[in-house]
């Protein structure tokens, strides 16, 4: 670009970032930004990618050009590029907003080229609108059968190269950083179910059940466990692990929305990674639902990501680059906010924990699992799918770790209204090994 309007990519760089940024930038069009000697070099290899910017100058703009390989940064690791993320965020405080007159220089530029309508990566979905548009009202349950699909029904395989043998899509509760996966995932099962209490013969709804590990996990205490889904993939992944553990007595996985599960007076209930699909708006109603499902003196334990503060104007904790990419309809709401829906539903919450740490250390060992298991991934889902799924993952490390988002546990209890003073509603402190 070097015409009388124009600006080399070089120049485009150097009015948002400060001239001593330690980033060394290499473009396509010979220029540079920052030192050789920088630890980060990242590399502009076609002008689409500013074409890209151009037309979405927040995370879907970047996302795209990554995607397509339109930037790139030397030594990243497609599938665990956590280093390179952690590397750009130091960089925050160099970051400055041009001038109004820079901006229209450098759009000038780019226009004096002519206008270029930018690629989509074959992976990206739909706009929430455009989904609108089709008639998917957010959460409706054709919607959320749609939506969950696009995230769980890619390949089962593609996700046992990152969780491991547990197929466990949640966080992990770690004793220590030592602990392995697996055993952080049985940890935190075992977690749960003793936390619910429940004993040989009683009544387990998992809701949002994925691929089956805490039906089996209750199974083989003997509780009667009933998952639901609304992926196919992952019922029958379940229900194959349920046979081959010869475990059908005593449980089932059921393709089916959690608001047309017939029976009730569950003894537990549990809500695993689930409300994330959910809606904000939606988390009161959920609530009611899993109150009539219960019976008396019965047990709920949610678990579910939450964002550290509310949004100031009230929107959904949800980003595009998740909503296009990874889960459609998707939103987060404050801890606080989700307690009070509990307790507003009718119960009785008698214990919360944050286990934000814990995502943290989950996700860089699925990151690390996904890079020893990269080729199989990309024969199961292509590379640019596996190349956002890497960048997911590792964003989502990033986020917890700076408090970004959290994790938290709730158990609540349905109460009877009668009262119990000989204690055998529950203990009075909390009965479970942390």
């Amino acid at each position: 670009m070097a015409n009388g309007k124009s600006m080399t990519v070089g120049e485009m760089v150097a009015l948002f970032l400060a001239p001593d940024t330690p980033l060394r930038v290499d473009a396509f069009d010979g220029s540079h930004f920052g030192p050789q000697t920088a630890r980060l070099h990242v590399r502009v290899t076609s002008s689409r990618a500013i074409y890209q910017l151009l037309a979405h100058p927040n995370e879907i703009g970047v996302v795209r050009a990554y995607v397509l390989g339109d930037i790139d940064v030397d030594g990243i690791s497609y599938a665990n590029p956590y280093p390179v993320l952690r590397g750009l965020f130091s960089l925050a405080r160099y970051v400055r907003r041009p001038s109004a007159v820079d901006a229209a220089r450098l759009v000038a530029a780019v226009l004096s080229h002519g206008w270029r309508t930018p690629d989509v990566p074959q992976t990206e979905g739909p706009s929430k609108f455009a989904r609108i548009k089709r008639g998917l009202l957010p959460h409706s349950e054709r919607a959320d059968s749609e939506t969950v699909s696009f995230h769980y029904d890619m390949s089962n395989e593609f996700y046992a190269d990152f969780l491991g043998p547990s197929m466990t899509y949640t966080c992990a509760v770690f004793e220590d950083e030592s602990m392995s996966l697996e055993d952080a995932q049985a940890n935190k099962l075992r977690l749960i179910l003793d936390k619910l209490g429940l004993k040989p013969g009683e009544r387990l709804l998992d809701i949002g059940c994925g691929w089956g590990s805490m039906v089996v996990t209750a199974a083989r205490r003997g509780i009667r466990a009933l998952g639901v889904t609304l992926s196919k993939e992952q019922a029958e992944w379940a229900n194959e692990w349920i046979r081959r553990e010869g475990l059908q007595d005593l449980a089932e996985v059921r393709v089916q929305d959690y608001r047309e599960v017939p029976e009730h007076d569950f003894d537990g209930i549990c809500s695993i990674g689930m409300m994330e699909h959910v809606g904000v708006k939606n988390y009161q109603s959920y609530f009611e639902e899993m109150f009539r499902l219960l019976k008396p003196m019965g047990r709920l334990l949610n678990h579910q990501i939450t964002i550290s503060h509310d949004k100031p104007d009230g929107r959904p904790g949800q980003d595009e680059f998740l909503d296009r990419y990874i889960f459609p309809d998707g939103d987060l709401g404050a801890p606080g906010f989700i307690e009070s829906c509990i307790h507003d539903a009718g119960f009785n919450v008698v214990h919360q924990e944050n286990l934000r740490q814990h995502y943290a250390l989950t996700l860089h060992h699925w990151c690390e699992n996904l890079d020893a298991h990269w080729a199989d991934a990309v024969r199961q889902v292509g590379f640019e799918r596996a190349k956002v799924w890497g960048l997911y993952m590792a964003a989502c490390a990033l986020n917890f770790e700076l408090d970004g988002i959290q994790i938290h546990q709730f158990l609540a209890v349905k109460p009877d209204r009668v009262g119990h003073p000989d204690g055998k509603w529950y203990p009075l402190r909390p009965w479970w090994r942390a």
